[in-house]
């Protein structure tokens, strides 16, 4: 089969590793994986074409932000392929009712505003897939989407030196609730029995301009003194071929995830990614959760509760969490690899 993905390409963010592998998953099953545009040597392991005629289906992976896609040729792709060879991956969890989590992160904040979405995807198509677990808008296919891929895991013995105890790789979207409430309190308590801690991603230490007049400053809540007074260094972010390679410099990586995706259950490309990485994953999110993705062993790896306790305690006895690291790596080997994400995607544009 031959599928070409529509996305808003960002090097640092987003989907795009994910389509990596995706390609490289399509190479070793005889599917071809195209991302729609021209050559870009930013995305070095990624296909390109603008021939739209030439696939058998097209899907658009749609993350945050729909305007990216009012750039394209929308009538020349409706007159190109049919309605019935479209599809839309819902990222984002746009395609649900209004989510709130306790009144701070949401899918949208008014009911328009979700007519508007609804009524862009029903011009694209009528199959929205969705990489949760437990879909809530009726007529959504589970497509978990997002997925390990055992290619790019990082050896002991060829991965980079350890500069930190604790690494968190990610942006600060949404997340400064869980990080200021749990891990830093956490990691203060600690401050003592932990070496070096760097945060690596956009927006730790500041809050981008024009936050405020778009409404979104609180996805972006910070307090750099405290962090300094941590002594937390934030880095900046690195392109997608960095990521796995940078997270391996640390003992521990710790995983955050916006409150709306861990209501809705929703995956990421971080779930997996941080697996690959020569390193301890811990996850904020609750063990239910945690095995619900990566299995029995996936519980003891989730931080809910007696954070500190658990950083120490990782790094005093490396050994047993690597082993509890490879139990969740045969599980996910067996469930989680992009080639079991692409028959799950074939199987969907099929149906």
């Amino acid at each position: 089969m031959r599928i070409l993905f529509f996305m808003d390409q960002r090097f640092d963010r987003g989907s795009i590793q994910s389509m990596s592998n995706y390609v490289r998953a399509g190479c070793e099953t005889g599917h071809e994986i195209v991302v729609y545009g021209r050559p870009d040597e930013r995305f070095p392991t990624l296909r390109f074409s603008q021939d739209v005629g030439a696939f058998d289906y097209v899907v658009f992976l749609v993350e945050s932000w729909r305007h990216w896609m009012s750039a394209l040729r929308m009538p020349r792709i409706f007159a190109e392929v049919p309605r019935e060879r479209r599809a839309i991956v819902d990222a984002d969890g746009m395609y649900n009712p209004i989510v709130s989590t306790d009144s701070y992160d949401r899918n949208y904040d008014w009911e328009h505003i979700r007519l508007e979405w609804f009524a862009h995807y029903g011009t694209v198509t009528d199959r929205v897939l969705q990489p949760s677990f437990c879909p809530r808008q009726p007529g959504v296919r589970r497509v978990l989407f997002y997925g390990y891929d055992p290619a790019q895991r990082i050896d002991r013995a060829a991965a980079p030196a350890k500069h930190y105890d604790v690494l968190c790789v990610g942006h600060n979207w949404w997340r400064w609730r869980q990080i200021s409430r749990e891990l830093l309190p956490a990691i203060e308590a600690e401050r003592p029995r932990l070496g070096d801690i760097a945060f690596v991603g956009s927006w730790w230490d500041t809050i981008p301009a024009g936050a405020a007049e778009l409404g979104v400053a609180s996805a972006f809540g910070t307090d750099p003194e405290w962090l300094r007074r941590l002594r937390i260094e934030v880095k900046p972010s690195v392109p997608y071929t960095d990521v796995v390679p940078v997270m391996s410099t640390g003992r521990i990586n710790v995983m955050t995830q916006r409150p709306l995706f861990r209501e809705l259950k929703i995956l990421t490309s971080k779930y997996f990614e941080i697996f690959s990485a020569d390193t301890i994953p811990l996850v904020m999110i609750d063990p239910d959760h945690a095995e619900l993705v990566y299995g029995p062993a996936g519980r003891e790896l989730a931080l809910a509760g007696a954070i500190g306790e658990k950083l120490v305690d990782v790094l005093r006895r490396p050994r047993h969490y690597e082993e509890v690291v490879e139990d969740v790596r045969r599980h996910l080997l067996a469930h989680h690899t992009y080639r079991h994400r692409l028959e799950e995607l074939v199987a969907a544009l099929q149906a």
